[in-house]
């Protein structure tokens, strides 16, 4: 095999892969918060909502959970434009990652909920607790942090599947890495380069959640 490595063109676009990955970052974070939002909200639907709405998540979640997430990528940005729902590619991918992600995070939150006994929920409203403050400190503080690692490794996979949304040209760091070798054509060093570089987002969204564990979760001694 006669191939010369030849990163010269790679390191003249550092400022746009630069930015590529932050708007990765912006993409999977923003994501990753409104996921959150939804998982909690379809748990709670599912464990103590009436029937309709139980029926309602567990066909979401399902139907999310055995779909490509290429499709659903495609239904949001071919799809609802045909009834009347348009946005731009940022937009759908943003929608896209949410709605998966969600799903996903839906049964994550609700196998933690479920490890909450009832008699502590019990004791909470013997006590005086609102509803709203049983919900908050004895079911939903402690579920999430049961379920607070495999929560985290869902929104890595989601990040790293954001790369998927360049497909709809949303823009994000494969997209520029597609565009870059398009005008390159040294594929083989470019993608060794976003290779390293989501392997550094990896590692760095595991220290982020690592830290927000130790701040939010762990006891007072264990903060350090």
């Amino acid at each position: 095999m006669n191939y010369t490595f030849q990163f010269g063109d790679v390191w003249a676009a550092w400022p746009a892969l630069l930015w590529g990955t932050w708007l990765t970052i912006q993409l999977s974070a923003s994501a990753m918060v409104l996921g959150l939002l939804v998982a909690v909200l379809g748990a709670l639907g599912k464990t103590m909502g009436p029937k309709p709405v139980r029926w309602a998540v567990d066909a979401y979640v399902e139907v999310i959970r055995n779909t490509p997430f290429l499709v659903q990528l495609f239904l949001v940005f071919f799809g609802l434009p045909a009834i009347g729902l348009r946005m731009d590619s940022n937009q759908a991918a943003l929608l896209a990652m949410v709605v998966n992600v969600g799903a996903y995070g839906t049964e994550i939150v609700r196998a933690g909920i479920e490890n909450i006994h009832r008699g502590q929920i019990e004791a909470g409203l013997a006590l005086g607790l609102r509803p709203l403050q049983v919900f908050r400190y004895i079911i939903l503080f402690p579920a999430l942090k049961i379920v607070y690692p495999a929560m985290c490794s869902q929104f890595i996979l989601l990040m790293l599947s954001s790369s998927v949304v360049s497909t709809i040209s949303a823009q994000e760091l494969t997209a520029t890495a597609n565009d870059l070798q398009s005008r390159t054509f040294r594929s083989f060093e470019i993608y060794i380069v976003i290779t390293a570089i989501y392997l550094v987002l990896s590692m760095a969204f595991y220290g982020a959640f690592a830290a927000i564990h130790r701040a939010v979760f762990a006891e007072p001694g264990q903060r350090r």
